[in-house]
């Protein structure tokens, strides 16, 4: 009974982070390939001269113009399963994580992908993945999963963290060594030694966490459940609510240009603009899009990514968030 609870509440966590909605017909699904505009978007990744989405049914798009067009990436095996999360080892060295533990791996950008692992017996998703730079990579998600590779996700180790089986959201950091982790149920973490000790830190909110920004060494933003969204100037040690005047939930964010702040979206096509200091600039919304779970900047125009896919808007969008 007690497997049977934990798988259940797997798959509530995952609907909740991951946005999977049903899947269509199997008729529809042979009549349509995935498009940009059509698909479910988890997150989005800028390489400079491409960008990369990745989301429900194994979908990668690629688009080499700033998002105005779209082509799908190769996948092999192509299972069909949630993709919730990527990160760029490099300008060429990508990897991809989504749910029943699968793992891909691309050496060229993006344009083809091999699968790396994948959990055939618990089926439980890893809901992010991130990088310092280099071969390593840690790839985290539910009841605690946290695996690390040191040769550049050819192969995964599985790493103990105390966090009582709590599924884990977001992973930031820096190449000081300085690292938050968040979770469910305010779970925050932090290590200043590159991950060789985590801690556990005090709980100041019992809601799930779904992000973690390192804005400076010092200066961290977190955001998750019912718009909360907290802002520490002390790596952690306090945290002071940002009253963002809605309960809409945040799922993801971009770092703007120049160090100038910070982007995060949400639910109800939510836009929340902190400066880089973590103080609220401004409360925005994007009618018509849905839930948003990403965003990036590309040149001066912001790319969204959320249930209803991938949309273009421009630099003015941030910008008005300003005034």
């Amino acid at each position: 009974m007690r497997s049977v609870i934990g798988y259940m509440v797997c798959l509530v966590v995952a609907l909740t982070v991951g946005f999977t909605f049903f899947p269509k017909s199997e008729p529809e699904q042979a009549q349509e390939a995935p498009r940009a505009d059509r698909v479910q978007i988890n997150d989005l990744l800028n390489l400079g001269s491409r960008v990369v989405a990745v989301g429900e049914r194994g979908s990668i798009l690629l688009s080499d113009d700033q998002g105005l067009s779209w082509q799908q990436a190769s996948v092999a095996p192509q299972r069909e399963i949630t993709l919730t999360a990527l990160v760029a080892l490099d300008e060429r060295r990508l990897l991809a994580v989504g749910h029943d533990g699968w793992i891909l791996r691309s050496e060229d950008g993006g344009s083809h992908w091999q699968e790396v692992r994948y959990d055939t017996e618990l089926g439980e998703p890893l809901l992010g993945i991130w990088t310092a730079g280099g071969d390593t990579a840690t790839a985290f998600g539910s009841f605690g999963k946290f695996y690390q590779t040191n040769d550049a996700g050819v192969t995964w180790t599985p790493q103990t963290l105390d966090v009582d089986s709590a599924h884990l959201n977001s992973m930031a950091g820096g190449a000081d060594g300085r690292r938050m982790l968040v979770g469910e149920q305010g779970l925050v973490l932090r290590t200043a030694d590159g991950g060789q000790h985590w801690q556990t830190l005090p709980a100041f909110y019992n809601g799930s966490l779904f992000g973690i920004v390192r804005l400076s060494a010092d200066n961290w933003v977190t955001y998750g459940m019912r718009g909360h969204a907290f802002v520490s100037h002390d790596f952690g040690d306090n945290w002071t609510q940002i009253d963002i005047g809605n309960q809409l939930p945040l799922y993801g964010h971009v770092l703007l240009p120049d160090h100038t702040g910070l982007l995060i979206v949400g639910a109800g096509g939510t836009l929340v603009r902190l400066d880089a200091q973590g103080a609220l600039v401004g409360v925005g919304r994007m009618a018509g899009l849905g839930t948003l779970t990403s965003a990036t900047m590309v040149g001066s125009h912001l790319l969204v990514g959320g249930e209803h896919g991938v949309f273009q808007g421009s630099g003015g969008s941030v910008a008005a968030l300003g005034k």
